[in-house]
């Protein structure tokens, strides 16, 4: 990877080959062409690879401690005092972060110092994979690591070196003024923060605040038709941030803040990203009959607690052609009158076990592309949960002459079958050998079923060859 520097462009970093070829960051491109004509060289992304730091930073962030900071170009620094416990202590916690990491394509190596200095240099120039240095130990571990570990610019690595000093023990041990005279304060300060000897900040990573207005009031107000006239006030500022953001709203949240300390909470959700003012004004003005003013409300805080960004749509553009019905308004009229969780569709599911073959989703979720399977019928009605029958069907391969469920006997008057559907032999031993016969059965009423038999009807390690009525034909 390289980048310009100047008039001139230099190799910013290698990988595993390159550097055994002997190229290191800093040689001139021109040189590497030269010397490589095949070698493959990529413009660095220095935006890119800030932003995929501070979203890998966030991720540390949720998972292993609070305190997290990207540290360009290359690391990610953690404080993790108080928190290793939580996950088996500082090894282990180390082994699971870079074999994670591992999992995701991403080769790491990680330490734990005392100090940020020291954690750096020993990621990047020990010669462990994971490094932990005991409490008191850390001048000593790092006084033989080389200089380029201390964070210094590379003007001030090429002068120490004229000068014979490669490691950070004697560069410690040498006078200061005639290093601060030389080569300016900052070989000072990184040897003093390496040794814990000045202190070094992390300024954690934050998510982008979200969204938010608020009123406050002189007198505190009470009645339903102010709180709706002052929701009208508040919900256009924020539609307003949101489009600065070029985001929709999908949980918006409306506290209210009473004059005996109590909070009223109300929240409404929607289907998609929404900015529309009348809309979102009218799902909060439908939820006024749930607030408990008391004896008045003093502040009013408006938070669109979970935004989206909005995917702009291609209109109609002939005439003849029908515009697509949008529901969502409807939808989410609904959802906040019952719930989000009351309002689903299902979806198909790419497995051949049939309770698992389903899914709920949201209502205006978008397609994943899968079809539902129409190699074999299957019932419109799924019982929650397979429920066992009394039966009478000649092993292995003839369905039931006769079923009993519910206490009702039924006697059987055609029949399709079997179908056999095998375990998902990958989610657990018990079922690598798991087998069900499915036959759709139709009774002397002309009532249609859906029963199976656990096993092949031969060998009882299939199953224990009972019967079950899994789902109804309508």
């Amino acid at each position: 990877m390289a980048r310009r520097e100047g008039r001139r462009r230099v190799i910013l970093s290698v990988d595993l080959a390159a550097r055994r070829l002997g190229l290191r960051p800093g040689t001139p491109v021109a040189k590497a062409q030269a010397l490589y004509p095949d070698l493959l060289i990529m413009d660095a992304d220095p935006d890119g690879d800030r932003a995929g730091l501070e979203r890998l930073a966030l991720w540390f962030q949720h998972r292993i401690a609070p305190i997290v900071a990207p540290g360009p170009p290359d690391g990610i620094v953690l404080d993790t005092t108080g928190a290793d416990h939580l996950h088996g202590g500082e090894a282990v916690m180390l082994e699971n972060m870079v074999t994670r990491l591992k999992e995701s394509g991403i080769t790491a190596r990680a330490a734990i110092a005392d100090t940020w200095g020291a954690a750096h240099a020993l990621a990047r120039y020990d010669r462990g994979r994971i490094t932990l240095v005991p409490p008191g130990e850390m001048a000593a571990v790092i006084a033989d690591l080389p200089i380029e570990a201390l964070r210094l610019p590379v003007d001030i690595i090429d002068g120490l070196h004229g000068l014979g000093v490669s490691r950070i023990g004697p560069l410690a041990s040498l006078p200061r003024p005639p290093l601060a005279l030389r080569f300016g304060p900052d070989v000072a300060r990184r040897l003093d923060q390496a040794f814990g000897r000045q202190a070094e900040a992390i300024v954690p990573v934050r998510l982008q605040a979200p969204v938010q207005v608020s009123r406050n009031f002189a007198e505190p107000i009470s009645a339903a038709e102010t709180i709706a006239r002052y929701i009208t006030k508040l919900v256009p500022p924020l539609c307003a941030g949101l489009e600065e953001r070029e985001q929709g709203v999908r949980r918006l949240d409306l506290l209210l803040h009473r004059v005996d300390s109590r909070t009223e909470a109300v929240r409404v959700a929607t289907a998609m990203p929404v900015r529309d003012v009348r809309r979102l004004t009218r799902l909060l003005c439908d939820r006024i009959e749930t607030i408990d003013p008391g004896f008045g409300i003093e502040r009013m805080v408006l938070t669109a607690s979970l935004a989206e960004p909005i995917l702009h749509r291609q209109g109609i553009s002939a005439l003849i052609e029908e515009e697509e019905a949008d529901v969502s308004n409807l939808i989410d009229t609904l959802a906040n009158r019952v719930g989000m969780q009351a309002l689903y569709r299902f979806a198909p599911v790419e497995s051949d076990v049939p309770e698992r073959a389903v899914c709920r989703v949201p209502a205006l979720a978008p397609e994943d592309g899968k079809e539902w399977p129409d190699h074999w019928p299957r019932p419109t009605r799924l019982l929650p949960h397979p429920e066992p029958i009394q039966t009478m069907a000649v092993l292995p391969d003839h369905p039931p002459v006769f079923f009993i469920w519910r206490g009702i006997r039924r006697r059987i008057r055609c029949a399709d079958g079997p179908e056999r559907v095998f375990g998902e032999w990958w989610k657990g031993d018990a079922e690598l050998t798991t087998v069900r016969d499915y036959f759709r059965v139709e009774d002397t009423s002309g009532e249609t079923f859906w029963v199976y038999r656990t096993g092949d009807g031969e060998h009882g390690e299939t199953g224990s060859q009972g019967w079950f009525l899994h789902g109804l034909f309508e």
